[in-house]
Parts: C-alpha cells; structure tokens; sequence
C-alpha cells in the first residue's frame, strides 16, 4: 500500500507530534510506502529524518505538490489545509483520502468544507466532542480514533538534578504553547496566587514558550513561587520530576500530552472541557476541574498535595489504560480505515 500523509502546518504542535507518531509506527510494517506532504520548512522532516520507506514532497498551501507525488492508493489529510489539498487531489486524480479533525472549534459551515467533508472516504474525530461536532453537520459517518502518547525518553538522573534545583518543594507543572485563550495559564496563575501563602512548598513550573510568554511572565513576576523553564527538548525529564501536571485549558480537542504526563506516572488536575473528559476520568484517572475557576483549581492542587494516597490511585488508574493510546494501536486503527476506503473505492 502507498499513502500520502498531508500536513501543511508551519509550526510542530499536537498535531504535528500525532502524525509523527503515525508515520513511524506504520513504518514498521511491510509492503507499506510513505510519503508526507508538507512545507518545505516543516519540523516534521527533521522529526521524520531516517524513517525507512519515507519520502517527501513540499507544499507550501494547498494548490502545490500535486504533480509531484505520482500515483498513490490513498491520501491522509491531517489538518484543516490539508483537507482541502486531499480533496483537490483527488478531483485531479481519482484517489481517495481520509481525514482527521483534531480541534474542538466546529468546522465553518461553507460550500468548500461541505464538498471536502462529504467527498472523503473515511472521517476521523480525536474525541467524543469533536465526532459530535462533525456529526451535527450531517457530511458522513465518524470514526473516532484518539491520539496516542510519544513514549518520551526519560533519564532518572536528569530528573533528579531538575527537582534538585527546587529542594523541599512540591512541583505543579504546566506544559503547553504559552498562549491564553487556548492554554488558560493566567487560570493557573491565579491559582498560583491563591496558594502562595497558605501553602508556600507548592511551587509552580510553567514549560514551554509561545505568543504570550512576555506579558505571561510580566504578571506573574511579583509571584514567589513561581518559574518560568522555557521550551525544553527533553520533556519527559521535567514531566518526570513534577508531583502534579496542572492542565487548565479553556478549549482541547484531546489534549494528548495528558497521556504522556500519565506515561510519567504524574497525577493530573484538568478542565473539564474538549476531549479531556475522555482520557481523565474526575476521581479516576485525575481531577477535573470547571474552566476559568481558579479557586477550584487551588482546591484540587490543594487535595493532592494533602493526599498522596490520592495521588497514588489516580496515578494507578490513568497507567492502567495506556494500552488503549500507544502509537501501535492508533495505526492499527488507521491501517483498518485504509483498507476499508480502498476497498470502497474497487467497488463503486
């Protein structure tokens, strides 16, 4: 079989990490030839660097790379662009494609969306909120296949030399692109503020960077107990380290660095919104919490820091689940949707 990935994104986020994943877990199997369609400045070539039975083709926006990748049996279009590169391609050469909708904004109702969702041979949500949304459309059946965790590398003495540099402190973290409106870290900071007295050993951990990070770090800088880290390459060290994973978003498709902070064996505190209630389950697999309420959110902090016996069943409960999200499973999903879209098409 050969399938063409496309993914036209500038930057490398959720998404991107997803088909990543994907990509490298397909390559494990034989008689499977892969191609990724995206800019020629994407992060996922040097992420895919080495991948065996992996080309290229660059596309800086929809209407280029057609001619480039030849004949295919089926394409996969990752992100919003990359649908309409799908559908175009297959106007221009009769292949079918699937796609996979990751965020929880609902589609635009507009002619184009309508011609690519309904033209597609397959549709895939990440989560129950997003396989509603698109379903409220009426554009054809969703399947829903949920993102896998990255099985990030670990080192114990790395993390040991982190928590090092925070002696007697317990660590709530934070990591995600430093933007508000998607990320809710001035939630956390509010929550930050509330605890900095009344528990002063609860210090806060905020990794990653992004369009906020100035004006972020402006608000915060009168608060004690809090550190700004940065981007750092080697996260599973520092997602190791933390004794809690705080996860104030105000919108998540999935969320599916949740799955690796579990990988970590790191309790989690989280909103209640997206696809979040899908993989942390209140009481079970971590905390909820209401979006925007900072003072249920120190109270969560506050029960987990109070309660390791708390901390421990959750910790147990969210690893007991890890086989449903590993990146084999989710190509193993997608290996059965690509059968079934091709044998579709042999027969229509």
């Amino acid at each position: 079989m050969n399938i063409v990935h496309v993914n036209l994104a500038k930057g490398f986020r959720g998404g991107e990490r997803q088909t990543a994943l994907l990509i490298k877990a397909l390559a494990s199997r034989s008689n499977l030839q892969q191609t990724l369609v995206c800019r020629k400045d994407s992060p996922l070539r040097d992420h895919l660097a080495g991948v065996a039975h992996l080309g290229f083709v660059a596309a800086n926006h929809q209407l280029a790379g057609h001619r480039a990748v030849g004949q295919v049996d089926i394409v996969h279009a990752h992100e919003a662009k990359a649908v309409h590169w799908a559908a175009l391609h297959r106007l221009m050469k009769g292949t079918p494609y699937i796609l996979t909708r990751r965020v929880d904004t609902p589609v635009k109702d507009n002619a184009v969306n309508r011609w690519c969702y309904r033209r597609a041979a397959r549709r895939v949500a990440i989560s129950r909120v997003i396989q509603r949304q698109l379903e409220a459309r009426d554009w054809g059946d969703i399947k829903l296949i949920p993102s896998a965790f990255s099985g990030l590398a670990r080192s114990q003495e790395a993390t040991q030399c982190i928590r090092a540099a925070f002696p007697g402190k317990f660590l709530v973290g934070h990591a995600g692109a430093l933007v508000d409106r998607h990320k809710g870290q001035r939630v956390l900071l509010e929550a930050a503020r509330i605890l900095e007295s009344q528990f002063p050993d609860i210090h806060f951990v905020f990794l990653g960077d992004g369009e906020d990070r100035e004006v972020l770090q402006r608000e915060s800088a009168d608060l004690s107990n809090v550190t700004w880290l940065g981007f750092k390459e080697n996260i599973g060290d520092y997602l190791a380290g933390l004794d809690v994973f705080a996860f104030p978003s105000r919108n998540e498709g999935l969320g599916s660095v949740l799955l690796d902070v579990m990988d970590a064996g790191v309790p989690i505190v989280a909103t209640e919104v997206g696809g979040i209630p899908d993989i942390v389950h209140h009481d079970s697999t971590g905390l909820l919490v209401p979006p925007g309420d900072a003072l249920a959110l120190a109270e969560a902090l506050k029960c987990l820091h109070d309660m390791p016996a708390l901390c421990r069943r959750l910790v147990d409960a969210a690893a007991a689940q890890l086989d449903l999200y590993t990146p084999a499973a989710m190509a193993a999903a997608y290996m059965t949707l690509y059968e079934q879209a091709l044998n579709s098409a042999g027969t229509a």
